[in-house]
């Protein structure tokens, strides 16, 4: 009896040292899909300028100017998927992947994610370039640099290809949204000409200030998706670590249930024995 109590009580331990870290792993989810969301706001707000400033440079185009001709494409497509980089986040990896998996056999693959990139392997899909996400929100804009540099190096070599990102959206109350959206090429009509303000003070032909303009709105949406799947693996993580939580706190007071009833079996055979020794020496 005591070896069993010994052993429960060891089980009580153990059960407890693990609710402790999985409380540590949903924390440290939270700040940092707190931190993601706080970067967000900053990020959109970039794009727009870029987008207003490309509407503005356009008042600088010659009437019935021609739009600079295009390289000519010679590769495949370009597909942009934001994975996960960790696991411990339930089913989230799955279903990113799940989403895109359909267009990776026709594109040439950019995925972003360590953990993505395993189970990527696991399913035999072709990733032609991997890079990782960050452990800090703060740390987003390198990433997208890298990215960005990767797809231009690549719309190089095989033309203008159209590129379009998958990366998954995490809403309260409805979890995870895998979204996809057309990056390249860059289209600058889609942008409204600025009616009724004058055109900007530039030095640059009128081409170029619109092509580094949209280099730099295509770095905003890339900034953007990454922050969206950051923050979407934390909320997964958190919500699997909440789903954690529960599971332990009832293996606890399980345990714990079990833990006082030995101890009352204990208590009930040592009463017993010392009746039995007392009808004995009587």
């Amino acid at each position: 009896m005591t070896e069993r109590l010994a052993d429960v009580s060891q089980r009580i331990g153990t059960t407890r040292q693990l609710g402790a870290v999985v409380n540590a792993m949903r924390g440290i989810a939270g700040a940092r899909a707190q931190q993601s969301r706080a970067l967000l706001p900053a990020v959109r707000a970039f794009a727009e300028i870029a987008a207003r400033a490309i509407g503005q440079a356009r008042l600088l185009e010659a009437p019935g100017t021609a739009a600079a001709s295009r390289t000519q494409a010679t590769g495949k497509p370009g597909l942009l998927v934001f994975g996960a980089e960790q696991g411990f986040a339930g089913a989230f990896v799955e279903q990113v992947l799940d989403a895109a998996e359909a267009g990776f056999g026709d594109a040439h693959v950019f995925l972003v994610g360590t953990r993505s990139a395993v189970l990527a392997a696991q399913r035999q899909l072709a990733v032609d370039w991997h890079g990782e996400l960050p452990s800090r929100a703060s740390a987003i804009p390198d990433t997208a640099t890298l990215i960005v540099d990767a797809l231009y190096a690549y719309l190089g070599q095989a033309g203008a290809v159209p590129i379009a990102m998958v990366y998954p959206v995490w809403t309260v109350g409805r979890g995870v949204a895998v979204t996809r959206r057309a990056l390249l090429p860059f289209d600058p009509k889609a942008f409204p000409v600025a009616a009724g303000t004058a055109g900007p003070l530039t030095n640059l032909p009128a081409a170029d200030l619109i092509a580094r303009l949209g280099q730099e709105y295509v770095f905003a949406q890339v900034c953007e998706a990454a922050l969206e799947a950051f923050a979407a693996e934390n909320e997964a993580r958190m919500a699997t670590m909440a789903a954690a939580k529960t599971n332990i706190d009832s293996k606890l007071t399980t345990l714990q249930a079990l833990e006082r009833r030995i101890r009352q079996e204990e208590v009930t055979a040592e009463v017993v024995e010392l009746a039995a020794g007392a009808r004995a020496r009587n």
